[in-house]
């Protein structure tokens, strides 16, 4: 498969093979999130957003796996250092203080390993004073260790908060914190003192008057920290103003509260920025990081992570050694071809592209949005927007859902201009097919 040539092209979704892949598939697994029966063949081409189903159909995928594949399929970006790489076994070692080294010594090691990411994430956050990591497997993890050591550093830990539209991951702390859908989180035990607002100007307005000294009802010193994702995700792509951001960090400043920002989706070069964060008059004193970076990540200041032996661990955590190595030449290839730059510029192009496919479907086409390759098209219902997502599919481009009736895009962040006009004339056709 040449990238610059590829064309999306299905003959049926899902064909016979990809069937039988699914059937077998759901004999032992349990029910999720089912979104369509896609069966990537890994031993098939795939290159950047176009990869191949189990029955030979080329696909555009414009998913990027929510956010965790940000550079698509087999990137030659990350692709020609990993080949160096002999695999060993076993691939991940207990945690973050078991160590392992990928050769020599640090400064002279041929493939960056755990420890060299780790820096690297103090490197990248430095703007914001971090300057300690905690690894683990997952966002939701991340999240959970954030929480943790807020309220390990809280004197008075009783209360945390959270806006609406939020989401924060699946793990029972992490759910707690969820206002997106009650799917999520109905009928699970919850963290007591979770308080949630508007994810508005309305909403800090709000929460200043529950914080305020003489009138509120919540004790700004037992707050242990505010959690927000600066372009909400699951809840619908929603981009925040930056009066709003602003406002949110100076209340938080006026009551030394500490920010965790929720930056699993939106992080790691997606908007266009490192972190969403720094779009804005904003500073965060813990991010959570995940997805495009291959591995969780909790980055904070050594003054908020607890000193105590053993009072945070994970049993993989820093010990998978392929995914920090992903994770590292991710990084990497995102300083060394300039692709924050690049998703800024290929996005604006994207939302000046799908604002023109708004015009042209105003009766079903309520909104264009999005910051970066971060990108969102709302319709009027949610029936429409799943059979837009029906009808993109059999035409071979890779949607998802997010909200209550948008359609995010996340293309890989070194799209090019010829896959977004593949991506916006397929959409074009499903909008009108879906009419």
């Amino acid at each position: 498969m040449q990238r610059e040539t590829a064309e999306p092209t299905v003959q049926q979704l899902p064909g016979p093979t990809a069937e039988k892949w699914v059937d077998l598939h759901h004999q032992a697994a349990a029910t999720s999130t089912y979104v369509y029966d896609f069966v990537w063949d890994i031993t098939e081409d795939a290159e950047g957003p176009f990869c191949t189903d189990a029955d030979g159909n080329v696909l555009l995928d414009f998913t990027s796996h929510v956010a965790a594949a940000p550079l698509g399929y087999n990137n030659p970006k990350i692709m020609d250092d990993l080949r160096e790489f002999d695999l060993v076994d076993p691939m991940k070692i207990a945690g973050q203080d078991f160590y392992v080294s990928t050769g020599g010594t640090p400064d002279e090691a041929e493939l960056p390993g755990p420890t060299h990411l780790m820096n690297k994430l103090t490197e990248i956050t430095a703007k914001y004073d971090m300057d300690t990591v905690f690894l683990s497997n997952s966002g939701a993890e991340a999240v959970e260790n954030a929480m943790k050591i807020c309220y390990d550093h809280c004197e008075q830990p009783k209360y945390g908060l959270t806006f609406e539209g939020a989401f924060h991951g699946r793990t029972l702390g992490a759910l707690s914190l969820n206002r997106s859908k009650s799917v999520y989180r109905r009928d699970f035990p919850e963290l007591s003192g979770i308080h949630d607002v508007p994810h508005s100007m309305e909403g800090v307005e709000r929460l200043r008057e529950k914080l305020d000294p003489d009138n509120g009802h919540i004790p700004p010193e037992q707050v242990a920290f505010m959690i927000l994702e600066p372009v909400q995700g699951e809840g619908g792509y929603r981009v925040p103003d930056a009066e709003f951001m602003r406002a949110v960090n100076d209340l938080c400043s006026e009551h030394d509260i500490p920010i965790i920002a929720d930056e699993i989706q939106s992080g790691v070069g997606r908007t266009g920025e490192m972190w969403a964060s720094d779009h804005f008059d904003f500073e965060p004193d813990v991010i959570t990081s995940a997805k495009a970076l291959r591995v969780g990540a909790t980055i904070s200041r050594s003054d908020i992570f607890p000193d105590e032996r053993a009072r945070i661990s994970s049993t993989w955590g820093a010990g998978d050694i392929l995914a920090s190595i992903q994770g590292s030449l991710t990084l990497a290839a995102i300083e060394e071809h300039d692709l924050l730059s690049h998703a800024e510029k290929q996005g604006t192009a994207f939302l000046d592209r799908l604002a023109s496919l708004q015009e042209d479907h105003e009766e079903v086409i309520e909104d264009v949005r999005g910051l970066g390759l971060m990108t969102a098209v709302e319709f009027d219902t949610k029936d429409r927007r799943e059979a837009v997502m029906e009808a993109a599919l059999e035409r071979g481009l890779l949607t998802l859902g997010c909200g209550k009736k948008a359609l995010r895009l996340l293309p890989p962040l070194d799209v090019r201009d010829r896959e977004l006009d593949i991506a916006v004339d397929l959409l074009d056709e499903a909008v009108e097919d879906a009419s």
